[in-house]
């Protein structure tokens, strides 16, 4: 229903709908100085760790799409701008 979707917004800003170590690990990289916070994006979004984790990056996809957190359209995108 329409209150589905807004609520599903709302987790992604608001940090209490967040798990435990999703809080933690978003309050790290915000506590971060934002040229370390760069660096750390562009080593994780490297063409070789892509490649490398491309199994399990798709698997999480699908269990995003199962769950309704993704749709078709955001998944398409993201295997494009990832390469996959």
């Amino acid at each position: 229903m329409f209150w589905n979707k807004k609520s599903k917004e709302d987790a992604e800003n608001n940090p209490q709908k967040m798990g435990m170590l999703q809080r933690l690990a978003m309050k790290k990289v915000m506590s971060m100085d934002p040229k370390e916070r760069e660096k750390l994006m562009q080593k994780a979004l490297s063409p070789e760790n892509i490649s490398k984790n491309k199994d399990k990056i798709l698997e999480t996809m699908e269990q995003m799409k199962a769950s309704g957190q993704l749709t078709d359209a955001q998944i398409k995108m993201a295997k494009e701008k990832l390469g996959l």
